[in-house]
């Protein structure tokens, strides 16, 4: 289930984080030239990145995609449900009681047991 742009409230959205494979140069480039039609480059991390907020054309393509570069390049790819960027304005998947709870523990993945969260 999606919801619309302007509805943040239990939303969320599928992040990919990509962690290019090392490859001679012909395939280094294909990987690359596949790559940025999907998602952005974030120099400081030296990963990519990409979001999905539906499964639309557009979202199975962008899987696809990914799932190829993957086989093809050995393409390093992580899946995370994370809370729906400010600077989004794309469809948001509703998130769930499941996908909340999992929100919930990424959120506190640096807290020590029985610091209390700040927010």
């Amino acid at each position: 289930m999606t919801t619309s742009p302007n509805s943040r409230d239990d939303a969320w959205v599928l992040e990919a984080t990509i962690q290019t494979a090392r490859a001679a140069d012909s395939q280094w480039q294909e990987q690359l030239d596949r790559l940025r039609t999907i998602a952005s480059y974030d120099p400081e991390t030296q990963t990519w990145c990409a979001r999905l907020g539906a499964l639309d054309l557009a979202g199975v393509q962008m899987l696809q995609t990914l799932f190829d570069v993957a086989r093809v390049y050995g393409t390093e790819v992580c899946l995370t449900p994370v809370a729906v960027p400010a600077y989004w304005d794309g469809p948001a998947f509703t998130r769930g009681p499941d996908v909340a709870a999992l929100l919930e523990a990424q959120a506190d993945r640096d807290r020590r047991l029985g610091q209390l969260p700040l927010a």
